[in-house]
């Protein structure tokens, strides 16, 4: 019997806030790193905000398809279906949104 999308995220979700970094949050189906959104259970896919570059090259390949209810950011958001993908691609996004701006490390 196949796992639903729900059940899905909500794996993901116990892996990433379990992590000991402890820079994630969730909150209503949505995934935040440092309170920035990074993830969330679209439906019946997984939405995330990858770099453009990642996410164009998704869309191309026919992995994933862009997000129209983009949340806010400066990646490309984007909706993925194959449920094998999305723990890789939920810990893209964490890594891509978790990370400070150039220079504001320092």
């Amino acid at each position: 019997m196949s796992r639903s999308p729900a059940d899905e995220f909500d794996e993901i979700t116990f892996t990433l806030v379990s992590d000991p970094d402890d820079d994630v949050t969730s909150k209503g189906g949505k995934l935040f790193a440092k309170g920035k959104l990074f993830a969330r259970l679209d439906g019946s896919l997984l939405a995330v905000q990858l770099p453009a570059g990642r996410a164009h090259e998704l869309v191309s390949r026919g992995v994933a398809g862009v997000s129209e209810n983009a949340g806010p950011g400066a990646g490309t958001w984007v909706r993925v279906s194959d449920a094998s993908t999305w723990a890789e691609l939920a810990s893209e996004a964490h890594q891509f949104v978790g990370e400070p701006a150039v220079g504001s490390d320092s």
